[in-house]
């Protein structure tokens, strides 16, 4: 069997690309396996076919593991894994081309994003405030600016990532209404 890694990005709020990227992986013959490390896909060959992926992250879900997964298999998606608080989830497009996806509303995907913030960015708004921003202040004040610099842009990354989550979680929120 023949087995491929790639090395592939996604922050937190880009679920929605990352499920694009193995979709197309798939399209080409290669069939998402697993993840491992930070942004490492494995891949085995297959035979080429538009399948579709899909995450949740569901922390709830998941201490409840067998109902959670029962309830996908009922409605006919594939479990794959479970890596950093998402579940992966895959199946074919059926015959008339209608790709289905877990949340089919706007009102479904703002409840994940829900479950994100509070699972996830919570903790990076804490690391935010409670460690960086204080080391970035008292490394300016005593002149050690290399070490500024580097805390600086560490926390200019935070600011882009709350910013795009936010932006995105306002548009499904507004979306909803």
């Amino acid at each position: 069997m023949e087995i491929k890694k790639e090395f592939k990005w996604f922050t937190i709020f880009e679920y929605e690309k990352e499920q694009d990227y193995l979709r197309e992986m798939h399209k080409t013959g290669w069939k998402f396996v697993k993840s491992t490390g930070l942004g490492m896909y494995h891949f085995e060959k297959c035979l080429p076919q538009d399948v579709v992926y899909q995450l949740d992250y569901n922390k709830d879900g998941l201490a409840h593991k067998d109902e959670y997964l029962k309830m996908f298999d009922d409605c006919g998606w594939e479990y794959i894994q479970d890596y950093l608080g998402y579940s992966y989830f895959r199946k074919a497009v059926s015959d008339d081309g209608i790709a289905e996806e877990i949340f089919c509303d706007d009102e479904s995907r703002l409840q994940m994003m829900q479950r994100v913030l509070k699972g996830r960015m919570l903790l990076l708004l804490i690391i935010f405030f409670l460690v960086l921003l204080p080391q970035f202040l008292i490394n300016l004040f005593d002149a050690r600016y290399f070490i500024a610099a580097f805390t600086g842009g560490i926390l200019t990354m935070y600011i882009v990532i709350f910013t795009i989550f936010f932006v995105k979680y306002s548009q499904y929120k507004s979306n909803r209404k």
